[in-house]
Order: C-alpha cells, then sequence, then structure tokens
C-alpha cells in the first residue's frame, strides 16, 4: 500500500524532475506518475456519486486532461491531490445533475442512485458479514450527504485540510462532520 502522496509532484518522478519542469516530458512525467497513484482512488469517489463506471472513467480522464492544461499553463503545483479530487469531485456533481435531469424528463422514478451503491448480496457471503455490511450501510447512507463525502474522502486519504477545499467548508466542520459520523458508524457496528 502506498503512503501518502508529498505536496511536491516531481518525488512522484524523479525521472522527471532532472528534465526543465516545463517541458513536455516532465509533464508527461508528473501526470503518468499522479495518474497511476490516483486513479483507483478517484474512481471509487466518482462512483459514490451513483455514476455509471463508464461516466466515472470517463470524468477520471477529463479531470487528467484539466490537470494537464493547469501544469501546462504553469499554474500551481502545490497540493495536486486535493487539486484533482476537488476537480474530480465539481465534476461528478455536474454529471449527477444533468443525469438526474435526464432521467426526470424521461420518466424514471427515484431510487435508481440507492439501487447502484447497494448491490444485493451474493450467495456466498456469510449471513453475519452481510447484516454488519447492511447495518453499516443503512448509518451510512441515513448521514446527510456533505457527511458522506467527508467519509469517502477521507478513506481516500485526504487530510481534513484536502477535504475542506474540495468541499469548501472550515475545517471545524470537517472535524466535527468526521467525529460524528464515525461515532454513529462505530455505534452500529457494535450491535
Amino acid at each position: 500500500m502506498r503512503g501518502p502522496l508529498s505536496n511536491s509532484t516531481l518525488d512522484l518522478c524523479p525521472e522527471a524532475a532532472a528534465e526543465s519542469p516545463d517541458s513536455s516530458s516532465a509533464l508527461e512525467g508528473v501526470l503518468i506518475g499522479l495518474f497511476d497513484r490516483l486513479r483507483r482512488g478517484l474512481l471509487r469517489y466518482i462512483l459514490s456519486f451513483g455514476l455509471s463506471v463508464h461516466d466515472s472513467e470517463e470524468i477520471v480522464q477529463e479531470v487528467f486532461l484539466s490537470l494537464f492544461q493547469h501544469l501546462r499553463l504553469g499554474r500551481s503545483r502545490k497540493n495536486l491531490h486535493g487539486w484533482v479530487f476537488r476537480v474530480a469531485h465539481n465534476l461528478a456533481l455536474k454529471h449527477q445533475s444533468a443525469t438526474r435531469k435526464l432521467h426526470e424528463a424521461a420518466g424514471f422514478g427515484d431510487g435508481l442512485v440507492e439501487k447502484q451503491l447497494d448491490p444485493a448480496p451474493t450467495p456466498e457471503e456469510q449471513l453475519a458479514r452481510s447484516q454488519r455490511r447492511e447495518r453499516l450501510l443503512a448509518v451510512l447512507r441515513a448521514l446527510p450527504e456533505q457527511d458522506q463525502r467527508c467519509l469517502r474522502l477521507r478513506a481516500e486519504g485526504l487530510s481534513y485540510r484536502e477535504i475542506a477545499q474540495t468541499l469548501g467548508i472550515s475545517l471545524g466542520t470537517i472535524s466535527a462532520t468526521l467525529a460524528r459520523s464515525l461515532a454513529r458508524l462505530a455505534r452500529a457496528d457494535e450491535r
């Protein structure tokens, strides 16, 4: 398992550090390094919005295209980990909203997102594990949307500060939200 990302993106790609930071191959090295480290977690986070795998993968591609433009224009390389998740968050919200409007126009009923997030347990799962999972998911789904997003971003390794920047809320709110949400999950897990 990899550790948290460094604030210096060139630490991800030592071969890119030897070249001019503005060269095309240096940017490519930084992008490949970030893509390799963040793709899976980013995809998991985007999927948590209830989007299809195909749409989520397209959003990941869009995020890294935006990152390429960001770096090519010489913008800040500080905290690219948080920047990538913030852009993904905004794109996922935009896509989720557009999808919801499309489904409403087509006459689809509510509950589509919940069905995608909570697949039925497979026959091979043990009963005790299945019941525990269902209990925890019920508690998670009962949390406000912002609390759920805080938990998912923290699970992806973002710091409290990065979560606050991604969601546009205060550091104190993040701390209180995570403490409250984790306490609820712990109580449900004790049953």
